[in-house]
């Protein structure tokens, strides 16, 4: 799906250009479920964008009951993973606050995944939600040959994963999460495992960009230099075969990625490759996200200042 021109606003909403997407999620903040269901529904056997959907739902949804509502009026394989999602989402806010009852969330979330899995054990989606509390639990499964440091980790969890859908985006990242330093890991390890999972990945994918997001996660502003790394010739390179391999298959998307453009415009503006980063801020559109630039500063300035470097217009003041 082709984003739409920039018209001097940002539009920050994680549905992007998925209208179906954001007319749901404003039924969602209404107290609404039915448009969710359907929305879900028509995603089935469409791993990428069912994890895109209820992920964005979730969010939406964590701070309400409209979830446990819909489990008990309307119980399916869409109220189990959307309870999965939100259960999943309200764990992990709470353990990155050290909140008292994450425990007791984590059981909930553990529960709410074991009953989606179950009530439909091809869709890899709930899986993907219990994949993303590995990273508070520490989980030290050896890893496979191909890996220089061999980090351990939640490989056979990941794996299981990959047995339902080999490519699954969101799984990905989740797994590299696990081996970021903030959660426990080192940079060394990120390092290691995202290069292993890129290098695995086809050409015209956007896991490509994984050691892209391990960089950016692993910046040490304090480091000499530390804005100079996505100059080197590997990380350069890196971002220019993804531009040439995968830039070119984002329009018969069936919405804007535009967390994984944003990444390769940021390595495209780092680098100094301005015309590259040019092209992929077009392909983003109005749409923003607030990684990477976060890392960075203020997200809207840092997209701002990026986006004049490459010559294209910003919002006005």
């Amino acid at each position: 799906m082709a984003a739409g021109l920039f018209e001097g606003q940002y539009v920050w909403h994680p549905a992007a250009d998925d209208r179906v997407l954001a007319s749901v999620c404003v039924d969602v903040r209404a107290g609404r479920y039915l448009s969710s269901r359907d929305a879900l529904a028509e995603t089935r056997g469409a791993f990428a964008l069912r994890a895109h959907r209820s992920l964005v739902l979730a969010s939406e949804a964590a701070d309400s009951d409209l979830v446990e509502r819909w489990l008990t009026e309307e119980p399916g394989p869409e109220a189990a993973l959307m309870w999965a999602r939100v259960a999943v989402l309200r764990a992990l806010r709470a353990a990155d606050v050290r909140d008292p009852r994450t425990e007791a969330l984590e059981r909930i979330a553990l529960a709410a995944c074991e009953r989606a899995t179950t009530v439909d054990p091809a869709d890899p989606t709930p899986w993907v939600a219990k994949l993303a509390m590995a990273r508070l639990h520490r989980l030290r499964d050896q890893a496979p040959r191909g890996l220089l440091t061999a980090p351990p980790g939640p490989w056979r969890l990941f794996a299981h994963v990959l047995s339902l859908d080999p490519w699954h985006r969101e799984a990905h990242h989740r797994f590299l999460a696990c081996f970021f330093p903030r959660y426990g890991g080192s940079v060394t390890a990120a390092w290691d495992v995202a290069a292993f999972l890129g290098q695995r990945a086809p050409a015209d994918s956007p896991l490509r960009l994984l050691p892209l997001v391990a960089l950016v996660e692993c910046y040490d502003p304090t480091q000499l230099l530390a804005d100079r790394v996505w100059e080197q010739p590997q990380w350069r390179s890196t971002a220019l075969e993804i531009h040439q391999s995968w830039l070119p298959v984002v329009a018969g998307y069936p919405f804007t990625p535009v967390l994984d453009l944003a990444y390769l415009a940021h390595a495209m503006v780092m680098a100094g490759c301005e015309a590259q980063a040019r092209a992929v801020f077009t392909a983003m559109g109005p749409y923003a996200s607030r990684m990477p630039w976060s890392v960075f500063g203020d997200p809207a300035e840092q997209l701002s200042r990026a986006r004049r470097a490459c010559g294209l217009p910003v919002p006005a003041a």
